[in-house]
């Protein structure tokens, strides 16, 4: 492949982002990535495909070894975190001595637009990485630590599941609305204990029906340790003798009610274990930070913040990492995607902007859960909620609002290690200090 011309940037304005002579850009797949290499002219020195494996990384170094040298400061390497396939990757790397920068693919895609012929292959993929690192257009990439890592990983487990344990609610819900449409106006919430086991051992409307009314009765008080009985029993056999539902095919649809109710009660117990185990990371780390200034029974100065509980805060720390590498508030907020897109062009000002969403799902998603219970728990954020809403904004866009506010404020409790204070209030510089 011959020297691509970056449109529009003379020599002088690249600039060397660091001490490397040799810029290396790594096209990441499943099986075998494409590597790159480039000296600060931009021209290309060596480029060849690596397995995804310990023999094809090897041979990548006997090139490089063979053709450069074998210091390892001598090349710098950027690649796209592209699911999971670059860590095996990045760490072989890393262990040897070299410097990786790994970025968004977002950001790759982005510098796609820099060069005039819009072919796109694996080798020119791996090159415009390599030249974006080489116009100091990346920051290098460190690995979490195990305790953090291992929180990421439990936090991440844990969200599938329990979007799982969802899906799995709604196929059961599903089966109601057809064979038996009115049960929901039962119980408060269909998945309750009582209410579960009801389903699973009576399944269809016909045998409520016919079940003895006593024998109804002792059993919703024998699942919801009394607080059901006589009367809910003869709501649901009532409901149950006149219902609207279909008569067809009620045996199959009664035993994927049983089997999806199962797997729901199996989840749940895994979800459980997780967050047993989250609990024992979280231990573990505050262990290692040996902060004496928490409250008893907290971990993380995190967890002092109202609508921010045990899981929630193993996940934000898990997807954050070191706080100290966000130099802003506004930085952290962009990373966790809380940011609003902005649309100026001219004289043109865009007014309806929406969130980026292009940081972390994970943190972002964390967040957001954690700004629907703040917006109840903590009388700031409460009112902020409601002048948002008081201004006309839906739900959902005002949420948003108090999950970019509660950023800032992790953000600044987390950086400066101080536990949540309600009666902090912020004092512009200058000015007289509230008493």
């Amino acid at each position: 492949m011959g020297r691509v011309e970056v449109c529009g940037f003379p020599a002088y304005f690249l600039r060397r982002a660091v001490a490397a002579v040799y810029f290396a850009g790594v096209d990441i797949a499943k099986k075998q990535h494409e590597v790159c290499i480039v000296n600060a002219d931009g021209e290309q020195v060596l480029s060849m495909p690596v397995t995804n494996s310990v023999a094809g990384a090897e041979r990548l170094l006997r090139a490089i070894h063979g053709q450069i040298g074998p210091d390892p400061g001598l090349v710098t390497f950027c690649m796209e975190a592209t699911g999971h396939y670059w860590l095996a990757f990045y760490s072989f790397l890393t262990e040897r001595g070299y410097t990786v920068h790994v970025v968004n693919p977002i950001q790759s895609d982005a510098a796609r637009d820099l060069y005039i012929r819009k072919n796109k292959t694996d080798r020119k993929d791996a090159y415009i990485l390599a030249d974006l690192l080489r116009m100091n257009k990346t920051q290098p990439t460190s690995m979490a630590s195990e305790p953090v890592l291992r929180l990421q990983t439990l936090s991440r487990t844990r969200f599938a599941f329990v979007d799982q344990v969802s899906n799995l609610k709604q196929r059961v819900l599903g089966i109601l609305d057809r064979i038996f449409p009115e049960y929901p106006q039962c119980f408060s919430d269909v998945f309750i204990k009582a209410s579960r086991e009801l389903l699973k051992t009576f399944s269809t409307p016909e045998e409520l029906a016919e079940v003895d009314l006593s024998e109804l009765a002792e059993f919703l008080t024998a699942h919801s340790r009394g607080r059901l009985g006589a009367e809910r029993a003869r709501q649901v056999q009532s409901y149950a003798r006149s219902t609207f539902g279909i008569s067809i095919a009620v045996d199959a649809f009664a035993l994927e009610l049983k089997l999806l109710l199962d797997q729901i009660e199996f989840i749940e117990n895994q979800i459980s274990a997780i967050e047993q185990a989250i609990e024992e990371a979280m231990a573990e780390l505050a262990a290692m930070n040996q902060s004496t200034d928490l409250p008893e029974g907290v971990y993380h100065v995190i967890e002092t913040i109202p609508g921010i509980g045990r899981i929630l805060a193993a996940a934000i720390i898990g997807e954050t990492g070191d706080i100290g590498r966000f130099v802003s508030a506004r930085k952290y907020v962009a990373f966790a995607g809380l940011d609003a897109t902005v649309r100026e062009s001219g004289q043109f000002a865009g007014t309806r902007n929406r969130m980026s969403k292009r940081g972390s799902p994970y943190l972002r998603r964390a967040i957001w859960l954690a700004a629907v219970n703040a917006r109840r728990l903590n009388p700031e954020l409460r009112s902020y909620y409601e002048a948002k809403r008081a201004q006309g904004k839906h739900a959902n866009v005002a949420t948003g609002a108090v999950a970019r506010r509660l950023a800032h404020l992790i953000h600044a409790i987390w950086r400066d290690q101080r536990a949540f204070d309600p009666d902090f209030r912020w004092t512009p510089p200058g000015a007289e200090p509230n008493t």
